[in-house]
């Protein structure tokens, strides 16, 4: 068992490093250039992220005050959240959404997915939920990593006029306050019939929602 473990983080790893490495600061500045060019978006697509001992971690708290930070520039006319309850029994777009208003959102531009269960999953159901709500222009944000290791799957599989607005490191820095963290009424995001992914699915069939996404073409028509 210790083996297979450490086979399959090794497995991982080495997909993680040939599928992207990460967009650096230099070109994720550039790519939010064209964002600001091109926009407003009607809508920009969070991927989520698991919420775990009831508080956010840095990366959840980096995609929700980088949604912020979008919208405040104009960039984003609205926020969908993306992400199913996974790996513990709370929505992770709901979660989002919760700390997304307690920081300063208005709640009317603020809106969920909660099917997707695998990074891939975020950005096709987030799409169809887009569409489902009359957006048309829209773009990814995330952070350098995941969009980096999105894109060829947005284009391939979802809609190549889906723009991309990693993180710019330094500017985010600048936007998280060090003040305590805003406290939200998580138990509102609780998933009473939850089973964990790691239950229901073995690793490879999680690895291949990773790569390719287990995608159900009939949710959201």
């Amino acid at each position: 068992m210790h083996y297979r473990n450490q086979l399959h983080t090794i497995i991982l790893i080495f997909y993680c490093l040939i599928t992207a490495c990460t967009y650096t600061n230099k070109s994720s500045r550039r790519l939010l250039n064209k964002a600001e060019t091109n926009a407003p978006y009607d809508a920009i697509i969070i991927p989520g992220i698991q919420f775990k001992n009831n508080k956010w971690d840095t990366v959840m708290k980096g995609r929700v005050y980088w949604s912020k930070f979008l919208f405040n520039k104009g960039i984003a006319k609205n926020i969908i959240y993306s992400g199913a309850a996974v790996y513990t029994p709370y929505y992770e777009a709901e979660i989002m959404a919760l700390y997304a208003e307690a920081i300063g959102i208005p709640k009317a531009n603020i809106y969920t997915e909660t099917k997707a269960e695998h990074s891939t999953e975020n950005i096709y159901y987030g799409y169809k939920r887009a569409l489902q709500l009359g957006f048309k222009k829209v773009a990814l944000a995330s952070d350098p990593f995941q969009t980096k290791m999105l894109r060829k799957f947005i284009r391939k599989k979802v809609n190549r006029e889906i723009a991309i607005i990693p993180f710019v490191i330094d500017t985010l820095k600048m936007l998280q306050p060090s003040m305590v963290d805003p406290s939200i009424p998580y138990e509102k995001a609780f998933k009473q019939d939850f089973i964990s992914i790691r239950e229901r699915d073995s690793f490879w069939r999680r690895l291949r929602g990773t790569i390719r996404g287990n995608i159900d073409t009939s949710v959201y028509h």
